[in-house]
């Protein structure tokens, strides 16, 4: 079994910080990690494999320094990685991004075919929970998204059997292979990697991708190919402390009631 997982470096939003005259982030102040729901897709990639055999190859769109979250995934237990990377890819949102990565997989599954695509639910840095999706659709296989458990596998009738998280429990659903899961993070455990893992990770060398190692549709690409742009990130304004109503039971409910008075009153205006 051959199962590619698409996986992101984004910024450790547990030490990001915002630049207050720019509004935007300030990227140069947090180290970059693996896209932690990306990372489950990795470890339940791996335990597939250990199960079923096969191998676990890897995909990621960013620039030459994104290949540390491709020897992350190494150090997990996959087998390969393939590092997508070019000036013209700047600027893409989720539409052109799914692009890309669907040109990516298809040059992958060209040479061996693929089984399952594993992505993340959603990157922590936008959660948009539209990438996966998009790959799916561009590459004409059944998505299922949300999956917090995989209950089995039968190869003779080519069927993956599976959980998907909804609002009051979940859904138990069957589909066709090839098809591509985004899975929860409450789907494994991550495991810890052994010291040969770690060392082959170490001197482990992406296979780079650009733009001219694939046909591809320049108008989808980049600022081009993207409807969608962020104009402006900022943190939301702090709340502004309470205001303490004295005096008597009296005097502080008729206050009460005309402040609520006067908050409707505007809302309704």
């Amino acid at each position: 079994m051959h199962i590619l997982v698409c996986v992101k470096q984004v910024p450790d939003t547990t030490e990001i910080k915002m630049d207050p005259i720019t509004n935007t982030m300030d990227r140069s102040t947090a180290p970059t990690i693996i896209n932690p729901f990306d990372a489950h897709a990795v470890e339940e990639a791996v335990q597939i494999k250990k199960q079923m055999g096969g191998k676990v190859s890897i995909i990621s769109m960013g620039p030459p320094q994104a290949q540390e979250v491709i020897k992350k995934c190494i150090e997990m237990g996959a087998d390969e990685g393939y590092l997508l990377s070019d000036r013209a890819f700047a600027g893409s949102d989720t539409l052109s991004t799914s692009y890309i990565l669907a040109m990516g997989i298809k040059k992958v599954m060209d040479k061996d075919p693929i089984d399952l695509v594993f992505c993340g639910k959603q990157a922590i840095d936008g959660d948009t929970a539209q990438v996966g999706p998009g790959i799916a659709c561009r590459l004409g296989m059944p998505q299922l998204t949300y999956v917090e458990d995989i209950e089995s596998f039968d190869l003779e009738r080519n069927v993956v059997v599976l959980h998907r998280k909804i609002d009051n429990g979940y859904e138990v659903v069957q589909s066709k292979l090839p098809c591509l899961i985004t899975v929860e993070k409450d789907i494994n455990e991550l495991s810890f990697s052994p010291l040969t893992n770690m060392i082959k990770a170490a001197r482990y060398k992406p296979i780079a991708w650009g733009i001219n190692d694939f046909e591809s549709d320049l108008s989808q690409l980049g600022l081009k190919g993207s409807p969608t742009s962020v104009r402006r990130i900022f943190p939301p304004a702090q709340r502004a402390g309470g205001e303490l109503l004295e005096g008597s039971e009296d005097k502080v409910v008729k206050t009460l009631v005309d402040k609520l008075k006067g908050g409707i009153l505007q809302w309704q205006i």
